[in-house]
């Protein structure tokens, strides 16, 4: 796996892995990729130090800070799950009636593809996309 920093069309920075440089050029110029701030799938690589892998020993410090973000993410996952609907690949569907009035406003949660996900953002629903990390029980 390889990270790529990738900019936008509205010159949003953020990276993204790939299995290697081919598949980061093929999924950008096929508009698979979406920037998290805005959604826009029109990105490229950005320039970017390259990383020279020293081996090092991770601090202390450094793995209580991993621990604390995986700890946190577990804690959203927990909260999404007891506080919302699984409405697993309908959710870009499901979404859309809930912004348009066609069913009653819950809170739900669920799978989209980057170009679901696109086309909610420029039909202005309002989602959030967070990284969803195993649980134990996975």
């Amino acid at each position: 796996m390889i990270v790529y920093d990738l900019k936008c069309c509205n010159d949003h920075v953020f990276e993204a892995w790939f299995r290697d440089s081919a598949s980061c050029q093929a999924q950008t110029k096929a508009g698979k990729v979406d920037c998290p701030v805005c959604g826009e799938s029109r990105v490229e690589k950005a320039p970017m130090a390259p990383n020279v892998s020293v081996q090092k020993e991770s601090t202390g410090k450094e793995l209580a800070a991993r621990a604390a973000a995986l700890e946190v993410l577990g804690e959203m996952r927990q909260h999404v799950e007891k506080n919302c609907d699984y409405v697993g690949p309908e959710f870009a569907e499901e979404a859309r009636k809930i912004h348009h009035g066609e069913v009653d406003q819950r809170n739900i949660y669920g799978e989209a593809t980057a170009e679901e996900a696109s086309d909610l953002r420029e039909e202005g629903v309002e989602f959030n996309q967070i990284p969803w990390v195993e649980t134990p029980e996975n």
